[in-house]
């Protein structure tokens, strides 16, 4: 399967360079690049990307927003966030906009391209190495802990489950940590994924920061 992709970033040598390390990628097809978020909604409206890697800052209409839109519309459209990171405070905003993850413009070609195949696949790119920086750059930020909201609807152990996803752990340090199978793990974070109505892997981390079942380290 082909992943089309539209590049948003607002600096011209930065789309330039990512078409030039894309094209040797058999399986990956950029169809269209914008220099604007509102250039990026409108490029993805017309051509119906797998995925859009947008960058946060950007003139006019920011990342933010042109996820915001992108991932409320009707569309399978998934948003890779494309950040410089250490100096960026808006990645939790991206996020909660609906991103299923985030690329650091420096990370090496394999990684970018192994990102944009994760994200295509229907998965969110929220490794448990990536999540605890993650967590630690956007979640003490808002306001998310300091307002939690109940949950309804899940049961004792898919709290404990949501609450260690929200901390980072993948599906096997969740197995090994409850003493279950990787299968059950699995089942379990599918079944929140359901209950909670979550895009993926990544809401269920903001999940467990707003709910209160997880807070920011100080």
């Amino acid at each position: 399967m082909t992943v089309r992709v539209v590049l948003a970033d607002d600096q011209p040598l930065v789309r330039s360079g990512l078409r030039v390390l894309m094209a040797d990628a058999p399986d990956i097809d950029v169809v269209g690049e914008a220099g604007t978020g509102a250039e990026a909604v409108r490029l993805v409206r017309d051509t119906g990307p797998d995925v859009a890697v947008m960058d946060i800052r950007m003139p006019g209409m920011d990342g933010i927003e042109a996820t915001g839109l992108i991932t409320a519309a009707a569309g399978a459209t998934r948003v890779l966030i494309l950040t410089t990171f250490d100096d960026d405070e808006y990645i939790y905003g991206a996020l909660r906009a609906g991103a299923s993850g985030f690329l650091v413009k420096d990370m090496a070609l394999d990684d970018i391209l192994g990102a944009i195949r994760v994200v295509a696949a229907g998965d969110a790119l929220i490794a448990p190495s990536v999540t605890r920086r993650l967590i630690a750059e956007f979640a003490a930020r808002p306001e998310p802990a300091l307002h939690p909201r109940p949950i309804g609807n899940i049961t004792e152990r898919e709290r404990e489950v949501l609450t260690l996803v929200g901390r980072g752990m993948s599906n096997s340090e969740i197995a090994t940590h409850l003493y279950i199978s990787m299968a059950t793990a699995k089942a379990h974070v599918a079944r929140l994924l359901t209950k909670l109505e979550a895009r993926d892997r990544v809401q269920l981390v903001i999940t467990a920061y707003e709910t209160g079942l997880v807070t920011p380290p100080r």
